[in-house]
């Protein structure tokens, strides 16, 4: 990429191929086209904004960016990119011009520059905050952008186009990844099962412990180690045993698992699951009750997607979220549903994409071919809770759930 001083000359060059790592220029002027869009306008601060980061490439952590930068890509012609001069080269792998500055005031006027001819730009920007995923530019640099006479809408359709859609490998990387979660799931399971057998008490811990384990031999990596909820913990919908806080597992429990991981390789996508057991040969009927609901919600939710893809007709997030929560409420439990449907996977197991959502937001963005989102209705009690959740993968014409669906509460014993 090509670079120049505020105060100098302009240099141009034509338009080259992208990183491979960051995006496809024309695709993206395409879709600004669609969107009638003046340009998307990238900014980032010290690792502000992430969605940035990887678009542009940065996220592999290989260049230290402590200063602001931006970089607009424009709907006609050649990005162009505003950076502080001691970090003058972090985005050279970049097709464009470059400015440079050092004061406050070669900032200021470098922006009004890099934005000169625009009328609307999008940025990591949600009205009210009702995206927080795509809510990453603060408030002043908004207020800063807008004060130069441009338009700020957000860049949450396109953040999907080219954050969360997924491509072969990326859709092969989370089969593999759900396949090792569905055996981990399995012999964590198991292990209770022999516990329970053999009268040697096990702790919610140390069957999280020997999980983090086994997504070690799988090759998995997480954010989190996972969920391992005995009874009035799993009423608890983000609780998480730690070595400070955590108890046994007794006999005649609801026990939850949720497990979520990616395998260790760059551009994996994540799979996140959660299953139920009941640490006991005959599952009561108020637990199997409230698990019945929760599956039937869960597979509406997926009847919904699949007739949409399938007919062609766009559906947005909240739609989804809607029919399974009106089922839920239907059956008595809307109280006890206490979050949204589902959320959006991506290389981050909240990925930036759509989410089932009109309840904790109102996300009224599209489920796009080539996504994927879990879909995990959950009903909370006191003393128990249950969810179930599936990954779903969207195609241009169908919809399919990347593993098996738990139809029932597994007796453990």
């Amino acid at each position: 990429m090509m670079d120049r001083r505020l105060v100098g000359t302009v240099a141009t060059m034509p338009a080259a191929i992208l990183d491979p790592m960051a995006f496809d220029l024309t695709a993206v002027q395409q879709a600004l086209r669609e969107h009638r869009l003046d340009g998307w306008l990238l900014y980032d601060f010290h690792g502000s904004n992430p969605i940035a980061r990887r678009i542009a490439g940065l996220n592999d952590g290989a260049k230290l960016t402590t200063r602001r930068w931006y970089y607009l890509i424009p709907v006609e012609g050649v990005p162009r990119a505003l950076v502080h001069a001691i970090e003058r080269d972090r985005l050279e792998h970049l097709p464009g011009d470059t400015v440079r500055y050092a004061s406050h005031g070669e900032l200021d006027a470098g922006l009004r520059e890099l934005v000169a001819g625009c009328g609307t730009v999008a940025m990591e920007y949600s009205p009210g905050c009702a995206i927080p995923y795509v809510s990453r530019v603060d408030a002043g640099t908004v207020d800063a952008v807008r004060a130069l006479g441009v338009d700020v809408r957000s860049s949450g359709d396109l953040v999907q186009l080219f954050e969360a859609v997924w491509d072969d490998a990326a859709l092969a990387s989370h089969k593999t990844a759900a396949a090792a979660l569905y055996d981990i799931k399995d012999r964590a399971f198991a292990m209770v099962t022999d516990r329970m057998r053999s009268g040697h008490p096990v702790t919610e811990f140390e069957v999280q412990g020997a999980m983090a384990g086994w997504f070690g031999d799988a090759g998995l990596v997480s954010d989190s180690r996972p969920v391992v909820a005995a009874q009035e913990n799993a009423g608890d919908p983000h609780y998480l045993p730690t070595a400070q806080r955590h108890r046994v597992i007794a006999g005649e429990e609801v026990l939850l698992l949720d497990l979520w991981g990616k395998l260790n390789v760059p551009g994996a996508v994540y799979a996140d699951i959660t299953w139920v057991g009941y640490t006991g040969p005959t599952v009561p009927t108020r637990y199997a009750d409230a698990f019945s609901v929760i599956r039937d919600g869960r597979d509406a939710a997926v009847t919904c997607v699949r007739e949409a893809a399938e007919t062609g007709r766009p559906l947005r997030g909240w739609e989804v979220d809607r029919v399974a929560r009106d089922h839920i409420d239907s059956a008595g439990y809307g109280d006890q549903f206490l979050h949204r449907t589902g959320h959006s996977l991506g290389e981050e197991v909240h990925g930036n994409g759509v989410h089932l959502d009109d309840f904790e937001t109102h996300d009224n963005r599209r489920l796009l071919p080539g996504t994927a989102v879990t879909i995990e209705p959950g009903i909370y009690f006191e003393d128990f809770g249950v969810r179930t959740e599936i990954n779903l993968h969207v195609s241009e014409h169908s919809a399919t759930v990347t593993g098996p669906r738990q139809t029932e509460i597994r007796a453990l014993v």
